[in-house]
């Protein structure tokens, strides 16, 4: 029932949202800067590192579960599916990277909070990766929801 609910509601989103504007589009944005900031300062809160990794961990499972659950959606095009693919490959890469896993060394514990505002700040530049204000916005309702 709980999925059929979400299912409901995000097909009434992805309804509303699709005409949105540019100035929609850079809200999406704000509010994705704003959740990674939330992040950072997390990070940077935390007293011992690993509640700084803990804390890194469960934001980057978070961004790649919700794109893991907006790239099944059947309203997302073929076209956003590959950007989100490339989005999570890279939050994979900067998630092995911090754990040191597949072929990375892992972020030195003294480095956690340069290494939290290194992915804020790449996230944010990210001009490789193109996703669309809907996309952007399904991504950033589950992560509110999780």
């Amino acid at each position: 029932m709980k999925k059929f609910i979400f299912s409901v509601l995000t097909l009434a989103l992805v309804g509303f949202i699709s005409p949105l504007s540019a100035q929609s589009a850079g809200d999406a944005e704000t509010m994705f800067k704003k959740h990674i900031n939330k992040m950072v300062e997390s990070v940077e809160k935390a007293e011992s590192p690993e509640n700084k990794r803990e804390i890194l961990n469960d934001s980057f499972n978070d961004l790649i579960g919700a794109i893991e659950k907006v790239e099944v959606m059947s309203a997302v095009p073929e076209t956003e599916k590959q950007g989100l693919a490339t989005f999570k490959a890279d939050i994979q890469d900067k998630q092995s990277e911090l754990n040191g896993e597949n072929g990375f060394a892992a972020v030195p514990n003294n480095n956690l909070n340069n290494f939290a505002n290194f992915v804020q700040q790449d996230l944010e530049q990210a001009d490789t990766v193109t996703i669309g204000v809907t996309t952007l916005l399904l991504i950033i309702i589950i992560l509110l929801l999780l």
